[in-house]
């Protein structure tokens, strides 16, 4: 149903090299870039930052990307916790979602909930 999203960032150089680290073992590069507008993706751009343009507190937003496989979420955690993430959860299963449900969830440069899942079983 969503066909891209894109999030504001204060600082888009760092955000960019945090989102080519923990994107990278998902199979996501860098396809487009603007500058301080840069588009993620696989085929074609899904995920974009750029810089800072409204006004007030900006709001926490959580984000998660899809891993074809629980090594893929692993992955993902190492690379976030190399870059400096704060680590939100560990990877782990999440039955009170469904029974195959593993995540691992970071937080970005700019304080977002970041996440890698799997739904498939080991």
């Amino acid at each position: 149903m969503i066909d891209h999203i894109a999030v504001q960032v204060d600082d888009p150089a760092a955000s960019a090299v945090f989102y080519d680290r923990v994107l990278a073992p998902l199979g996501g590069t860098r396809l487009l870039d603007f500058g301080e507008v840069i588009g993620w993706g696989t085929a074609q751009p899904t995920f974009w930052i750029g810089p800072v343009t409204t006004e007030g507190q900006p709001r926490e937003v959580h984000i998660a990307f899809v891993a074809a496989d629980r090594a893929g979420v692993r992955a993902f955690h190492a690379a976030a916790v190399e870059a400096g993430a704060e680590v939100l959860h560990e990877p782990r299963v999440w039955p009170e979602y469904h029974p195959s449900y593993y995540g691992a969830f970071v937080r970005d440069p700019d304080g977002n909930n970041v996440e890698a899942v799997c739904h498939r079983p080991e």
